[in-house]
C-alpha cells in the first residue's frame, strides 16, 4: 500500500514551513557537524597531537586549532601538568581532609629486604610527560608500564639493604637512587615521561610483627640512651681525673726540681766555703761559728749565762742581736 503524504493538507503554517525545508535540514546538520568537528581547543597546559588515519601528522600548541573533519584525530596530552602514581595506597577523595584506602594495594607495598625481612613501603612517583609522541605511540599503556617499572626498581633497591636501613637512615638514599633508576629506564623504554620526584610516604614493618618490632626499637633506643648517659658521665669524670693526675705530676716534678736546685745550691755553697776553709781554717771556723750563733741566738728568746760550775747565775736582760 502506498502512503502518499500531501503537505498541502497540513493546516499549521509553522509545521508546513518546517516540512518544506525537510530536504535541507540534514544538509544543515551535516554542515554543523563538519564545522564543529573541524575546530578544537587546546588548554594552556596541553599539547595537541594530530593523526590522519592513525598516522602521526603534526603537533599543535595551546589555543584554537583546526583539523580535517572525520579524517584527522586529535589527542590532548597534558605536558605541563605534574601527575603521580600511588603505591601501597590510593586517594579516595582529595581536599582539606584527604581520605586514603589500602584496599587492593597491599601486595605492591610488601618488600623483601636484603636481610630477609619484610617492610611495608608506601611511596609516590611524581612525573611529567616530556615527549607526547613517545607517550602516545611508542609504548602501549605507558602509565601501567611506569607503575611496573617503579615497583620493580624499588624492590631491587630495597633488596640490597637491611630492614633497619629501609626503616630509618636509608630512606632518603633509597628515594634518590630510585628516582635516577626509574628515569633512566623511562628513557631507555622511550615512554616520553620525565620523573620529577620519588617520595617514600610511609615505611613500616608488616602489621602482624609491628608490635614486636616497635618493642625492639624501644629497647634499642633505651640502650642508646644508657650508652649516651654513660659516655656523659665518662666525659665528666675521666677528664677531671686526668687533670688532677696531671696536676699532681706537675707538682711532683716542680718539687723534685726545687729539691734538686736547692741541693745543687747547697753543694755550691759548701764547695765555696770549703775553698775558703782550705785557705785559712781557723779564720773560716770562727766566721762560721759566729754566723751560726748569729742566726741561732735571736730565736732563743731570754738568755741565761752561767759559769762553768753553775754556782753564780747572772740573768741578763734581753741579750738579742738586732738586725
Amino acid at each position: 500500500m502506498e502512503n502518499n503524504f500531501d503537505i498541502n493538507k497540513i493546516e499549521s503554517p509553522v509545521l508546513k514551513k518546517i516540512l518544506s525545508y525537510r530536504k535541507t535540514i540534514p544538509l544543515v546538520i551535516l554542515a554543523l557537524m563538519v564545522l564543529f568537528s573541524s575546530f578544537f581547543q587546546i588548554e594552556p597546559e596541553e599539547v595537541g597531537v594530530i593523526t590522519r588515519f592513525g598516522k602521526y601528522v603534526r603537533k599543535v600548541e595551546p589555543g584554537l586549532n583546526m583539523k580535517m573533519p572525520f579524517v584527522e584525530r586529535v589527542y590532548k596530552v597534558p605536558v605541563e601538568r605534574q601527575q603521580k602514581l600511588e603505591f601501597g595506597f590510593r586517594t579516595v577523595s582529595a581536599g582539606v581532609n584527604t581520605q586514603y584506602t589500602r584496599s587492593g594495594a597491599k601486595d605492591e607495598s610488601l618488600m623483601l629486604t636484603g636481610d630477609l625481612n619484610l617492610a611495608d613501603v608506601e611511596w609516590v612517583v611524581q612525573y611529567r610527560i616530556n615527549d607526547p609522541y613517545n607517550y602516545l605511540f611508542k609504548v602501549r599503556n605507558p602509565e601501567n608500564t611506569l607503575r611496573d617499572v617503579s615497583e620493580a626498581a624499588l624492590r631491587q633497591i630495597i633488596g640490597d639493604r637491611t630492614v633497619n636501613e629501609v626503616l630509618t637512615v636509608g630512606r632518603t638514599e633509597i628515594a634518590t637512587k630510585m628516582e635516577a633508576l626509574v628515569d633512566q629506564i623511562c628513557q631507555e623504554y622511550s615512554l616520553g615521561i620525565k620523573i620529577d620526584q620519588v617520595v617514600l610516604q610511609d615505611v613500616n614493618p608488616p602489621e602482624p610483627v609491628k608490635a614486636a618490632f616497635n618493642a625492639v626499637n624501644q629497647a634499642q633506643q633505651e640502650r642508646e640512651t644508657l650508652i649516651n648517659q654513660a659516655k656523659s658521665e665518662y666525659n665528666k669524670v675521666i677528664p677531671k681525673a686526668r687533670g688532677q693526675a696531671q696536676e699532681t705530676i706537675q707538682k711532683a716534678e716542680g718539687f723534685a726540681t726545687e729539691r734538686v736546685n736547692n741541693a745543687l745550691g747547697e753543694v755550691a755553697r759548701f764547695n765555696a766555703i770549703y775553698k775558703e776553709y782550705i785557705k785559712a781554717p781557723e779564720v773560716t771556723k770562727r766566721r762560721i761559728y759566729l754566723e751560726t750563733m748569729g742566726s741561732v741566738l735571736p730565736k732563743l728568746g731570754s738568755k741565761i749565762i752561767i759559769d762553768e760550775k753553775g754556782n753564780n747565775v747572772l740573768p741578763l736582760l734581753q741579750m738579742q742581736l738586732k738586725k
